[in-house]
C-alpha cells in the first residue's frame, strides 16, 4: 500500500492537489472530495486510476519471467486497492454471506476431520505401542490433535466466562479466533481453536517436552544398541495401521483443499492434512526401513521426526508471544483502516494517527481524528461512536478506540515521552 501512495501522492502532486505520504503517525493535510460513507464514490487519492486492467496483466504476463512477477504484483495492488475503495459495511457482509454459503461444506470438513483425529489417534497409539517403534511413536505423537484440541477448548471456554471486572477485555488473550494469515504448522492443533494464543503456548511446552524425551530415547537406543540383529522385528499390522492413517489423512487433504478458500478454519485443516501426510509417509518408510534394511534407520527417523516438530511448535510459540506483547498489524491492515477512517465522513478533516497491533489473536485499533472545534459535542461523538462501530465490525478487530481532536499541531499523544 506504501507504493501506491506513493505513486498516486506523485500524481497529486503534479497536479498541485494536497498529498498523502506514510508515516509512522499519520497526519494528513486537508483532503479534498471526502464524501460521506452512504455516497457511491469515496476515492479522494484517485487509487482507481491506479488499478491495471486484464489486458495491461495479460501483457505482462506473456513477457519474460520478470514480468510476470510484476504482473503478480500489480494483481495483488488491483485487489488491495479494490479492498480499500470497499465500503466498510461491504466487508462484514461479504465475510457473511460467504459464510453462510460454505457453512454446510465448513461443518462437515471441521466435523468430520475432528472425528477422524480421535479415531486416528487411536490407532496409531496401538500401532506404535505393538511395534515399540520409535519412529512410529514420532507419529503418534504428531497425532494427538484432539488432546490439544480438549486443552484449546478449556482455555476458550474460560475467556468466555471471564469475570468483567477482574478481566476488563474479557480475556481477549486466551480468546480463540479465525486466522487472518497464518498458516498452520507442522504438528499446531487443527481444529477451530487454532489460533488460541495461551492454549497454543502450553501445548508448545508439552509438545517439545515429549518430543525432547523421544529424541533421547532414540540417541540412548543408537548409542547402546549392541551388535547382532542387523534389522528389526517386521510388524505388519501395526504398519498396516499406519498406511490407513496416511489414507485418511490424503482424503481429508483433498477435500480440504477443495474448499480451503471458504474459511480460515479449512485453510488451517488442509495444512494440518497436508503435514500429517509428511510424516505418516516418513514414520512408514522409516520403519519399514528399519525393518528390512538397518535397525537404526528407526531411531534416526524419529529423531527427524521430533526435531522438525519441535522446530515448528518453538517457531509457533514464538509467534503467539509476540501476539500477547502487542506485535503491529499487517501493513496492509493498517493502510485499509487508514484509509477507511480518512473517507468514512466529509466532516473528518484529518487523520493524524493510526495504530492497529495485536491482543492476543485479534487487532486493538487506535485511531485519532480531527473535526472543527465549533463542531457540536453530539456530533463529534455520534461521527466516533459510528466510525468506532464499523471497524469493531471488521474481521479480527477486538477493540478499537477513536479519539477526537481539534487541531494536528501537538506533541504526540497516548505515549510515554522519555
Amino acid at each position: 500500500m506504501s507504493d501506491t501512495i506513493t505513486v498516486t501522492a506523485s500524481a497529486l502532486e503534479a497536479r498541485g492537489e494536497p498529498t498523502l505520504r506514510p508515516s509512522a503517525d499519520i497526519e494528513l493535510m486537508t483532503v479534498p472530495s471526502v464524501l460521506g460513507r452512504e455516497s457511491g464514490e469515496r476515492d479522494p487519492l484517485l487509487l482507481r486510476d491506479k488499478i491495471m486492467s486484464d489486458a495491461e496483466l495479460d501483457k505482462l504476463r506473456t513477457r519474460r519471467t520478470k514480468n510476470t512477477k510484476l504482473a503478480a504484483f500489480y494483481e495483488a495492488q488491483n485487489e488491495h486497492i479494490g479492498n480499500l475503495l470497499k465500503p466498510l459495511a461491504v466487508h462484514t457482509t461479504d465475510a457473511e454471506q460467504e459464510e453462510k454459503d460454505m457453512a454446510l461444506k465448513v461443518k462437515i470438513a471441521i466435523n468430520v476431520s475432528f472425528a477422524a483425529n480421535i479415531i486416528l489417534a487411536g490407532v496409531q497409539l496401538y500401532a506404535a505401542i505393538s511395534s515399540l517403534s520409535l519412529s512410529l511413536f514420532a507419529s503418534c505423537i504428531d497425532a494427538v490433535d484432539p488432546f490439544a484440541n480438549l486443552l484449546l477448548y478449556l482455555s476458550h471456554r474460560f475467556s468466555s466466562r471471564v469475570d468483567e471486572r477482574k478481566w476488563p477485555a474479557h480475556g481477549s488473550r486466551f480468546e480463540t479466533s479465525e486466522p487472518m494469515q497464518g498458516p498452520a504448522k507442522l504438528g499446531r492443533p487443527s481444529q477451530a481453536f487454532a489460533n488460541d494464543t495461551v492454549g497454543n503456548i502450553v501445548y508448545a511446552f508439552i509438545m517439545g517436552s515429549v518430543n525432547l524425551v523421544l529424541i533421547v530415547m532414540s540417541i540412548q537406543e543408537l548409542a547402546t544398541h549392541k551388535g547382532g540383529d542387523e534389522t528389526k522385528t517386521f510388524h505388519l499390522i501395526p504398519l498396516i495401521c499406519v498406511c490407513i492413517s496416511w489414507a485418511v489423512k490424503f482424503s481429508l487433504f483433498l477435500y480440504c483443499y477443495a474448499i480451503r478458500k471458504s474459511s480460515s478454519q479449512v485453510q488451517v485443516l488442509w495444512e494440518d492434512h497436508r503435514n500429517d501426510i509428511f510424516v505418516n509417509g516418513f514414520s512408514i518408510l522409516t520403519n519399514a526401513g528399519g525393518a528390512k534394511l538397518r535397525w537404526f534407520i528407526d531411531p534416526i527417523g524419529a529423531t527427524i521426526i521430533a526435531l522438525v516438530i519441535m522446530g515448528v511448535w518453538t517457531r509457533t510459540a514464538y509467534e503467539q508471544f509476540t501476539h500477547l506483547a502487542g506485535i503491529t498489524a499487517p501493513t496492509e491492515y493498517v493502510n485499509m483502516v487508514t484509509y477507511k477512517a480518512m473517507t468514512f465522513s466529509e466532516d473528518i478533516k484529518n487523520v493524524d494517527t493510526v495504530r492497529v497491533y495485536h491482543s492476543g489473536p485479534d487487532y486493538v485499533v487506535e485511531v485519532d481524528i480531527v473535526l472543527d472545534p465549533e463542531m457540536p459535542l453530539w456530533k463529534a461523538h455520534d461521527i466516533a461512536q459510528d466510525l468506532q462501530d464499523q471497524i469493531e465490525a471488521l474481521p479480527n478487530v477486538d477493540r478499537c478506540f477513536v479519539h477526537v481532536d481539534h487541531e494536528v499541531s501537538h506533541k504526540p499523544e497516548h505515549r510515554k515521552t522519555k
